[in-house]
């Protein structure tokens, strides 16, 4: 007759009064705790974020633009929001510049006569070799870094005017909607010095032409170059005076 053997295996997790006895006189050991899963969390749902000031932060120009109509109920961060995109779409504008860029005659009025109604455009004409020429680059350049909202470009004189006289070099021309708002004819309109800061004020003497795209008015700007000029010349004054201690 065969031998049958049953074995008994109780439900995990459960424990027959004999397993409770046998663990008090420590037989066996501690009952393992009964297996629980985490709690079920469904995933977050972007629409139920709440919006505030640093979720739009960290969104781009192009999502800004699409979110429009999920803030008509909340003027604040409609307003924010608003903000936040004329604040990129000027600092997309500034970059573009910082330095002056050299243009041909077929570029000119796609460069300067069509550039934005609110961006000045400095315009140098020289010609390579010219000791004064080289000078007022030297500055424009400085300033374009300055000014990075302000478009600077430079061009061989007979390039933008044929035959224009070698004497007239270097000549700046201020254009600003389309339209020449000043013009300088040869270094010693800047001055018997020319200068970065010399330069910027005589720009600056009857319209905004400078931007740095930060200061927020054009009478903080022109302030601005007015202080820089003073301390340019202030500093001469002193290195001058220390030159003449020296030598006595």
């Amino acid at each position: 007759m065969a031998d049958y053997h049953f074995v008994y295996k109780d439900v995990e997790g459960a424990s027959t009064q004999w397993d409770d006895i046998q663990r008090k006189l420590g037989n066996l050991p501690p009952k393992p705790p009964a297996f629980k899963p985490d709690p079920f969390e469904p995933a977050p749902d972007s629409d139920s974020v709440p919006k505030d000031k640093s979720w739009i932060d960290e969104k781009t120009e192009e999502e800004l633009e699409e979110i429009e109509d999920d803030l008509d109920d909340d003027r604040f961060l409609e307003e924010y929001r608003k903000k936040r995109l004329a604040e990129m779409r000027e600092a997309v504008k500034i970059s573009k510049y910082g330095s002056v860029m050299p243009i041909s005659g077929s570029d000119f009025v796609r460069e300067v006569s069509q550039a934005p109604q609110d961006v000045w455009v400095v315009v140098i004409l020289y010609k390579e070799g010219f000791l004064e020429c080289g000078l007022l680059l030297q500055c424009l350049e400085e300033l374009a870094v300055k000014y990075p909202a302000t478009k600077f470009v430079k061009i061989i004189s007979t390039d933008c005017i044929p035959n224009y006289p070698d004497r007239n070099l270097p000549t700046l021309l201020v254009y600003n909607n389309g339209a020449v708002k000043a013009n300088y004819v040869g270094l010693h309109s800047f001055g018997h010095r020319c200068t970065p800061e010399g330069v910027a004020l005589v720009l600056c003497q009857s319209d905004p032409v400078l931007n740095d795209g930060q200061s927020g008015s054009n009478a903080s700007v022109l302030e601005g170059v007015r202080k820089r000029f003073i301390e340019k010349v202030v500093t001469e004054h002193e290195d001058h005076d220390d030159d003449g201690s020296s030598s006595d």
